[in-house]
């Protein structure tokens, strides 16, 4: 339910991290990719209890996150924004969301950063995007904060009168997560991540689903990043 990074069509899973985990299988020597529906709050328990191999869908590298799971190099970055309902003229900047309604999916950096950043913000939490961005419509919160793309993207799929407002609030490197102590494995995709960054293969990737090339994002990320 994260379009343009994952979602179903016609039951099928498609979307950027689709392709990227298909083409990161192929280049492992994985012949068959299983994928199996979860949310950002299971992401890291399910790593942990090995109800999955690599969790391939947006989850951004925090120090927190790497003390319980470890990740590949970065594969994308992504800009949070805020969103209010087309009509909204009070919300420009951060500093207006004090003590305001803010929706963001539940187990995001989002969320976080709302409760630890938003003064006085009441923080409604929802599945998916999809589900805040349509409450927000509906004017059953004040803001959503999402990545910018994601928004765009929704709302324009689902005729939905939201908007971006001001700045990104900061830009978030994600990467795939899988178990500690598996340096082999970590090897194996940062290998395929590298090779598909070098022969465009994740540019062509980036341009088709999100409208822009990832690459030079990518490549302007400090050494320790990427």
């Amino acid at each position: 339910a994260n379009p343009p990074w994952n979602f179903l069509d016609a039951g099928k899973p498609v979307g950027y991290d689709v392709d990227v985990a298909h083409e990161v299988a192929r280049r492992i020597g994985v012949d068959n990719v299983e994928f199996v529906a979860s949310n950002f709050q299971s992401f890291i328990e399910g790593v942990r209890a090995e109800r999955f191999d690599i969790v391939i869908s947006g989850q951004t590298i925090t120090e927190e996150r790497k003390q319980q799971v470890s990740f590949s190099r970065p594969y994308q970055v992504n800009g949070v924004a805020i969103f209010v309902p087309s009509g909204d003229r009070s919300i420009g900047s951060l500093s207006d969301l004090e003590d305001k309604v803010v929706a963001v999916s539940a187990g995001t950096t989002q969320e976080q950063f709302a409760r630890e950043e938003i003064q006085g913000a009441q923080v409604k939490t929802y599945q998916n995007a999809t589900l805040g961005l349509t409450d927000l419509a509906r004017g059953n919160a004040d803001a959503m904060l999402v990545s910018r793309f994601q928004g765009s993207y929704l709302a324009k799929q689902n005729d939905l009168a939201v908007k971006p407002v001001g700045k990104l609030l900061e830009s978030e490197v994600n990467g795939m997560s899988f178990r500690k102590g598996s340096p082999a494995f970590k090897k194996e995709i940062d290998k395929a991540i590298a090779s598909m960054i070098a022969d465009g293969t994740l540019s062509r990737i980036s341009q088709q689903w999100l409208g822009l090339d990832m690459v030079p994002e990518l490549n302007a990320l400090p050494p320790e990043q990427g």
